[in-house]
């Protein structure tokens, strides 16, 4: 698995909820409420040599403006319902070919983030990624 390019497929996925902005990468500076694929933790051969596994660390942030509805906004993502960030990156599992599958597995780590001097509200996502390793 090339990992820039699942860093790039989990946030197209993810772009398809309307009015985030997604990043493939840790940018240098966002505009909330922003996700971006974070840490990227890697075992390789799993399976006797023929797969490896990623779990890619995620941040969701959202502005503080207003604390409830900031928080509201974040809930929205990590839910089930229509800006659920589960589906949008579960909608492809194997982000066009990028890995064999993936799942998000748990949310974690609720809570405020700095990010290049700014305060936002947030939590992670990890993502399990398998596929085949690169040639």
């Amino acid at each position: 698995m090339n990992i820039s390019a699942v860093r790039a497929g989990i946030a197209t996925n993810a772009n398809a909820i309307q009015g985030l902005n997604c990043y493939g990468y840790v940018p240098d500076s966002i505009s909330e409420p922003a996700f971006y694929a974070a840490e990227v933790d890697v075992n390789y051969d799993t399976s006797y040599g023929s797969l490896d596994e990623l779990m890619v660390t995620c941040r969701v942030l959202v502005g503080r403006a207003d604390d409830a509805a900031s928080q509201a906004l974040l809930d929205d993502y990590l839910s089930r319902g229509d800006r659920s960030l589960k589906a949008a990156i579960e909608a492809d599992c194997t982000l066009g070919g990028a890995c064999d599958d993936l799942r998000v597995q748990r949310v974690q780590g609720y809570r405020y983030y700095e990010h290049q001097n700014s305060k936002f509200i947030g939590a992670e996502l990890v993502v399990q990624v398998i596929g085949t390793p690169e040639e």
